[in-house]
């Protein structure tokens, strides 16, 4: 139990000292350009995108054509929006993730989005 929760620690650390901290009043920092994310976050982010988005926005964010999102047309600066919206649900349609995924699950799937699908 101690080391699960050390384990637990380290990586929450690890976390907050890497490109997807969250900073004051719950905001969270820019990650910088898609070139810039470990190709380790993209291939999460796409397992877990595949896993728990592509239902709704499309195995690849090739939508089926219905009302979803086309997240290969989510601006790449708007990396907070990106998190609320995935956090907290989006106009009553998109339910929200925040309970069952973690900030960097969330993160992991930004990464993976910002590459738009390829």
């Amino acid at each position: 139990m101690k080391a699960t929760l050390a384990l637990a620690a380290l990586i929450a650390m690890t976390a907050l000292a890497g490109p997807f901290s969250a900073c004051a009043g719950g905001a969270v920092a820019d990650a910088g350009d898609a070139e810039a994310q470990s190709s380790d976050q993209i291939a999460k982010g796409h397992d877990l995108y595949q896993r728990l988005c592509s239902h709704c926005h499309g195995i690849n964010m090739v939508t089926a054509g219905n009302a979803t999102y086309d997240l290969r047309q989510f601006p790449h600066d708007q990396r907070e929006r990106f998190f609320e919206s995935v956090t907290n649900g989006r106009n009553g349609r998109m339910p929200p993730w925040g309970d069952h995924i973690t900030q960097q699950e969330i993160g992991e799937i930004w990464a993976y989005i910002r590459t738009g699908g390829k």
